[in-house]
């Protein structure tokens, strides 16, 4: 029984007849760029989330420079955020000209430690930038207050967070903007690229229609340079089905993590962390060991999947490597050294959870 990282094909096979029919009258309308499927799932997303505007465009990574971009991040200002993350995170940052400013994990959530955050303010800091890890809310309270303290901007990394919230409160409603992802994998995934920007504020949502549109309003006449980043009509049609079910698909997810996490009890391995604090939705269920590549190969040798997200942290990959040669991050530093993240997906069944972790403790025997 092979077991893959994420099983799109049994997912889309329980809603197949939602989706094939909304792809054929999609197809059937002829109206593929900003089309009425866009529209209504913007509404539908800004509604599910609890946010005024939601502003479908291209991908996750497009998400996060065009919030940047419409709150007027620009050259020659820092942004802090987290090294341990997607290289998105940063790139999105680079593309306004601005520079990113790694701050050091928690080691339990793996999310931008708030402690270490007001040491790393300059007056070059325009905003911070949390990244919602493995769908682990970050400590919104505490980054709150100190963007409040200090007159920052928060633009939240939603890439991985889909459903979760923190006392009721989705994540991308807290920060000026958020920014989301819809690749294949994600929670909330569509079958393709795809993202989505969040914001209560009327000037900036208009700011990111601007820019996604080629700096347009109305046809043919252009007040910025603006970027062609449009979510596309089919990819919504796909995103309108499942978001009907993204509660369903949060709380499998968090089965299959809770019930990993019993049976790892007691192995050495170190199960994921839920702070209590905000509603983990478990995009990844990644945990720390010292016998990963052990336990890696007897995974892979079973037929199953597993995966290291991330194994090397941000400062540390070739592209910043010179600009931070004299950083050291050393928790995330650590936890790069030691995560590894089983499969996990909403209609994991509890024997392939066993399977899995039967490997794993195997592994860990030997």
């Amino acid at each position: 029984m092979n077991i893959p990282m994420v099983d799109l094909k049994v997912q889309y096979l329980a809603i197949k007849e939602e989706i094939d029919r909304g792809i054929l009258e999609a197809l059937e309308k002829t109206q593929f760029i900003l089309g009425p499927n866009v529209t209504a799932f913007e509404e539908e997303a800004a509604a599910f989330l609890g946010v005024k505007h939601a502003i479908g465009v291209a991908s996750g990574t497009d998400a996060l420079h065009l919030a940047l971009a419409a709150a007027g991040i620009t050259e020659g200002d820092e942004v802090i955020t987290s090294p341990f993350t997607f290289i998105a995170t940063a790139e999105a940052i680079r593309y306004v000209g601005a520079t990113p400013v790694f701050v050091d994990v928690d080691p339990k959530s793996f999310n931008i430690d708030p402690a270490r955050i007001e040491a790393a303010i300059t007056p070059r800091t325009k905003a911070v930038l949390p990244v919602h890890l493995f769908g682990q809310p970050a400590d919104m309270d505490a980054i709150q207050s100190l963007c409040t303290k200090h007159g920052l901007l928060m633009i939240e990394d939603c890439a991985q967070s889909f459903g979760a919230d923190v006392k009721g409160r989705m994540t991308g409603t807290f920060g000026a903007l958020g920014a989301f992802s819809f690749f294949p994998s994600k929670n909330l995934g569509c079958y393709g690229d795809g993202g989505l920007v969040t914001t209560s504020c009327p000037e900036l949502a208009e700011r990111v229609k601007v820019l996604r549109n080629h700096g347009s309003k109305v046809r043919y006449h252009h007040s910025v340079i603006g970027y062609n980043s449009r979510l596309d009509e089919i990819q919504a049609v796909i995103l309108r089905a499942k978001l009907k079910h993204i509660c369903e698909y949060s709380e499998g997810r968090r089965r299959v993590a809770h019930l990993y996490s019993e049976l790892l009890a007691g192995t050495g391995a170190t199960p994921p962390f839920e702070d209590g604090k905000g509603t983990h939705v478990y995009h990844q269920y990644t945990l720390l060991t010292d016998c990963r590549d052990a336990i890696m190969k007897a995974l892979t040798d079973a037929g199953i999947a597993s995966a290291v997200y991330y194994p090397i942290p941000l400062h540390k990959q070739d592209v910043f490597a010179a600009d931070y040669a004299g950083v050291s991050l050393p928790v995330a530093e650590e936890v790069a050294s030691r995560c590894m993240s089983l499969p996990i997906f909403p209609e994991m069944t509890e024997e392939q959870v066993r399977r899995v972790v039967d490997v794993v403790k195997s592994a860990l025997k030997a």
